[in-house]
């Protein structure tokens, strides 16, 4: 049985554990509402320009516009990984990782290369074994802004419209809810033209097509780099507020588990100082004996 000093000294280290979990909750709680915040305003921006998209793309000739080249034969993918700088938030840069890595086999199975775009630290550090990493953007997603998703837009751009990839996808963590974030695969390049969502009702109404001005060729040489922009932006609001959601459960449950130990701690403490105790006692009473004999 171990002594009462070490069993005392762990129950102290346990509970300075928890106290600094306990702190670390507090702050990921107060960074969430924050990133929640910035995620949610984000939102309608995105929608409506999606709609706007949806408009302008529907219909239109996809052979003018580089970006919406679609490859007869996909022989080269690059996969845009999108994960935390930091730990400490549970599974959830493992699971960012491991649809990655199941990408990768499934795609390497059907004969095809592929090849990483990683943002945050913790992707990189697990991808770069893989030796398949074209480039890195680290140290961004504790304090990121738009010229930062343009960059890395450009960067994946840049690669499909020399044919070095013949198709682009963007992994990263979906917030669902504060106890819910979930990895998705998002097809980013080449764009496809987004079909607008027909109304029933609407069927008897007269319909016809937008006038633009300028040309529609025009305005989607501006919309489809804005709509790469907003595609890695989302991904890494959509990161930024999952982290600290996951960060605030993990070290929830740290604490709860610091806890646990202490109770645990403590019944060994006792059990330790009984034994401590009888153990005296049973000196005692056989020195008494002893003394009389």
């Amino acid at each position: 049985m171990p002594s009462l000093k070490d069993v005392q000294d762990k129950i102290v280290g346990v509970k300075k554990t928890s106290q600094i979990t306990s702190a670390m909750n507090m702050v990921a709680s107060a960074k969430l509402r924050g990133a929640q915040e910035k995620m949610e305003n984000f939102e309608p921006y995105a929608n409506k320009f999606n709609e706007a998209m949806s408009n302008i793309s529907d219909g239109a000739n996809t052979d003018s516009f580089p970006l919406m080249e679609v490859r007869e034969e996909v022989k080269s993918i690059e996969l845009v990984v999108c994960t935390s700088d930091r730990g400490l938030c549970g599974s959830f840069n493992s699971n960012i990782i491991k649809l990655a890595m199941k990408k990768m086999r499934a795609y390497e199975a059907e004969g095809k290369e592929v090849s990483f775009l990683c943002v945050g630290k913790k992707g990189h550090q697990a991808l770069k074994k893989t030796g398949k990493v074209r480039v890195q953007y680290l140290d961004i997603m504790g304090d990121f802004q738009m010229f930062n998703a343009r960059e890395i837009a450009q960067d994946a751009a840049l690669n499909f419209t020399n044919g070095a990839a013949d198709k682009v996808e963007v992994i990263y963590g979906h917030f669902k809810s504060v106890a819910v974030q979930r990895p998705v695969a998002v097809d980013m390049l080449p764009i496809t033209p987004i079909k607008g969502e027909e109304d029933p009702a609407d069927t008897e109404k007269q319909s016809g097509d937008y006038i633009y001005e300028p040309s529609t060729e025009e305005i989607m040489d501006v919309m489809q780099p804005l709509y790469l922009n907003v595609t890695i932006y989302n991904a890494m609001l959509q990161v930024g507020a999952s982290e600290q959601a996951a960060r605030m459960t993990s070290m929830d449950n740290a604490t709860n588990a610091c806890k646990d130990i202490v109770d645990d701690l403590t019944l060994v403490f006792n059990k330790a100082r009984q034994a401590s105790v009888t153990s005296e006692l049973l000196d005692i009473v056989g020195g008494a004996e002893a003394l009389k004999g």
